[in-house]
């Protein structure tokens, strides 16, 4: 099987590998990752920012592969019975072909706004193990008990417990494709790392009766913190950027009006039917989540912006013609400012005759640049030396020494554009 991808140049997946490839991608199931974007709403700030999960859930394959491909050729000296076998390997790069097959529509947007929505590793768990879908079919008729197999992997187990790290960890194929994927579509630069020189630079590596993922000595510390770097700097730059988080903000605003509605027993016209349940809070079938993608609920906020409720209209209307609301920073380690500025701004949007539940939100961006366990786990990654011990990444590392379990945060008020003229002022004079 041979693609051509623009993030990865030729993409091959030969062998048994390309017909359980194959097999995978004619399933509705992962046909429908073609109607989900990756970045949800970013393309209302970076106009090329239309790709979608699917291109996505390819690329983190071809990724595993090129992988595996490496890391095969140094486990001479690992037993036998904990190398990468065949079935193995296909089990790998399966789960990083399907680790998003579950994802909602508008990126984790819906799963957040939504009250009680399942995270979309739930749904991903239940299309392999539903014997209804065409996922588990092809799994199945592959090798029996393989859908299991590659679901436990996605959670985290598998005979090989070092395999799932490739698939889930604070380095895995899936930030490796995204940061360079997403940097692509977004025209800009904060998301390139030397892959090649990653992957030639990894191994497993024994570690209290067990093996995990390790960069191999000082020639592979650059990349490793490069890609590190890379994530901070597109969560800083793009996936928190400002007006990204308005949007975000204008759309739980209308998902929570809807919600109120449905909730009274208002009928909503346009409303798919697993968008109902979710705002209800009802159980969802695996049909009715599957059914929700980007196009359906875009066709819903068209069809909302002539509701007859005048609050859900007015807020549809607004995001249909890109009406963000204002977005103003607050101070990163004064929380009490934070509190003010609201109960300010929610007290100006009442004066005003505004729901401030719907029309005001503080918005508290928060990511970490590297994260690493402080026991003595097997989990996050390490850096093997010769003639010294093993160490994690973060002793060997100046530069993730430094920043290690350091939480950034980007809090900002958020506030519909018509308040503008009233709650400016009094953010100048809270945040003096």
């Amino acid at each position: 099987m041979l693609l051509r991808d623009p993030v990865h140049g030729l993409v091959t997946f030969a062998g048994r590998e390309g017909e359980l490839i194959e097999a995978l991608l004619r399933t509705r199931e992962l046909q429908r990752l073609r109607r989900v974007r990756q970045l949800g709403l970013a393309s209302l700030v970076y106009p090329g920012a239309e790709h979608s999960r699917f291109a996505h859930a390819l690329g983190a394959a071809y990724i595993m592969t090129r992988l595996l491909d490496h890391v095969q050729t140094t486990q001479g000296d690992m037993p036998v019975d904990v190398r990468i076998d065949p079935e193995a390997r296909l089990e790998a790069v399966a789960a990083a072909l399907l680790h998003d097959a579950g994802h909602g529509p508008f990126s984790h947007l819906f799963e957040e706004a939504m009250p009680s929505a399942r995270h979309h590793e739930d749904w991903t768990a239940d299309i392999l193990r539903d014997d209804t879908t065409e996922v588990h079919a092809a799994l199945e008729a592959h090798a029996a008990g393989m859908a299991e197999r590659v679901a436990g992997m996605l959670a985290g187990h598998h005979r090989l417990a070092y395999l799932p790290r490739t698939v889930s960890s604070v380095f895995d194929v899936d930030r490796a494709d995204y940061l360079l994927r997403d940097s692509h579509a977004t025209g800009v630069r904060y998301g390139l790392f030397d892959l090649d020189w990653l992957i030639g630079s990894l191994r497993f590596a024994e570690h209290r009766g067990g093996w995990v993922l390790a960069i191999e000595g000082r020639k592979g510390l650059p990349p490793i913190e490069s890609f590190f770097m890379a994530r901070y700097a597109m969560y800083q730059q793009v996936y928190h950027h400002k007006a990204v988080r308005a949007a975000e903000a204008l759309v739980r605003a209308i998902f929570l009006r809807f919600g109120e509605l449905v909730r009274a027993g208002d009928e909503v016209p346009g409303a798919p039917v697993g968008l109902v349940a979710a705002a209800a809070s009802a159980p969802l079938s695996l049909g009715e989540y599957l059914a929700l993608d980007d196009p359906a609920l875009h066709v819903a906020l068209d069809a909302f912006t002539g509701a007859r409720d005048p609050v859900l209209a007015r807020l549809a209307s607004a995001f249909r013609a890109r009406r963000l609301p204002k977005s103003v920073p607050l101070p990163e380690d004064d929380e009490a400012s934070w509190a003010i500025a609201h109960a300010r701004a929610e007290a100006l949007a009442l004066e005003a005759g505004l729901d401030p539940a719907l029309h005001v939100r503080l918005d508290v961006a928060t990511d970490a640049a590297y994260e690493e366990p402080t026991d003595d786990s097997s989990d996050g990654l390490f850096v093997v030396r010769k003639h010294r011990p093993l160490a994690r990444l973060g002793d060997v590392s100046f530069l993730l020494h430094k920043l290690r379990n350091q939480r950034f945060r980007r809090p900002r008020l958020v506030f519909d554009a018509e308040l503008a003229p009233r709650i400016l002022p009094i953010l100048d004079e809270v945040l003096s």
